[in-house]
């Protein structure tokens, strides 16, 4: 197996360069395009309504990712609580749109690099899968370069709703080996409606475009699991409201013909979809046979593709004890 590229950071003393670039910018929040400019080192709270200690929803092993992060051991998830983006339809907003609940769930970062050997070592995921982690980056990175002396050693996942900052991701380059954002919207209108954002189509694409120039496209060893590379998720939404054409002709055009995609069938109404009638339904057949359509037309051949069923398969619940996908 490759070694991970974040270990020669380590031992040349760039990763904790990293660290305290990252750890410093807490001061005046700006790690994500909001630009808030809070002090979360003295409490004080942005969009994110989060501070200084990283929230940690969740820690599981995760078999339902696409199957090179999958494997046949799971992918080592750390889910983040409260998120940069305010999605009404967000099936995850037990974790990421109730901030109040999940200040019990905050977590020295010494004790969340405990948890990622406790993935690697003994659930034996194939790589640490962060979640929403764009508003805890500086936390993220302290608690890998904390946890390479109890030897981690496995490929990391940055797994983002793709509301990032390129200045952030260009101090993750050698750090992350596999980015998983979303490329949720063409329309800056309907990105503020739904998902209570600014400027997300030029924000995601610069970020997604930084991710591609550090990572290049997906890279799967002799055993079928990632080593390396992006990976683009698009979600299919009710009545076109994705821009499925355009997002995925925009990947084709400035990423890569080559571009690995994962095409999410798993939409469904919940959160406050219900105020929103335009989208407080599943996906159609129509609508899902018209996307898979243009994976052909584009000549997308690398990814993924969810079954019309994907809504009753992956729907968390992380008020269960044991794990949010299983009962």
């Amino acid at each position: 197996m490759t070694e991970p590229h974040y270990l020669a950071l380590y031992n040349s003393g760039e990763l904790w360069r990293r660290v305290k670039a990252l750890e410093a910018r807490l001061a005046a929040c700006d790690l994500c395009p909001h630009n808030c400019r809070v002090n979360r080192l003295q409490g004080q709270v942005g969009f994110c309504n989060s501070g200084v200690l990283p929230i940690i929803a969740r820690v599981c092993e995760h078999h339902g990712e696409e199957p090179p992060l999958s494997g046949v051991h799971g992918s080592g998830t750390v889910f983040f609580g409260n998120c940069n983006m305010r999605c009404v339809y967000c099936q995850n907003c037990q974790i990421s749109q109730n901030p109040e609940s999940l200040k019990q769930k905050e977590m020295t970062v010494a004790a969340l690099a405990k948890q990622l050997i406790h993935l690697q070592d003994e659930l034996h995921c194939h790589n640490i899968n962060f979640v929403s982690p764009s508003h805890f980056v500086p936390q993220m990175v302290r608690a890998v370069y904390e946890a390479i002396p109890l030897g981690l050693k496995i490929p990391l996942v940055y797994n983002t709703g793709g509301y990032d900052s390129v200045n952030t991701l260009k101090l993750l380059d050698g750090i992350i080996d596999v980015y998983l954002p979303d490329l949720r919207y063409a329309d800056n209108t309907i990105a503020l409606r739904y998902s209570g954002v600014k400027n997300y189509v030029p924000a995601v694409r610069a970020a997604i475009k930084e991710m591609h120039r550090q990572v290049g496209n997906l890279v799967i060893d002799e055993n079928d699991t990632a080593v390396r590379g992006l990976i683009v998720r698009h979600l299919i939404l009710p009545n076109d409201l994705a821009g499925s054409e355009a997002s995925l002709s925009w990947l084709v055009r400035e990423i890569s013909p080559a571009v690995f995609v994962s095409i999410m069938a798993q939409y469904y109404p919940t959160h406050l979809a219900d105020q929103f009638p335009e989208i407080n339904r599943r996906i159609s057949t129509e609508e899902y046979e018209r996307v898979t359509a243009l994976l052909a037309n584009l000549e997308i051949d690398n990814g993924w593709v969810q079954d019309m069923d994907a809504p009753d398969s992956y729907r968390p619940d992380f008020e269960r004890e044991n794990h949010p996908f299983q009962p």
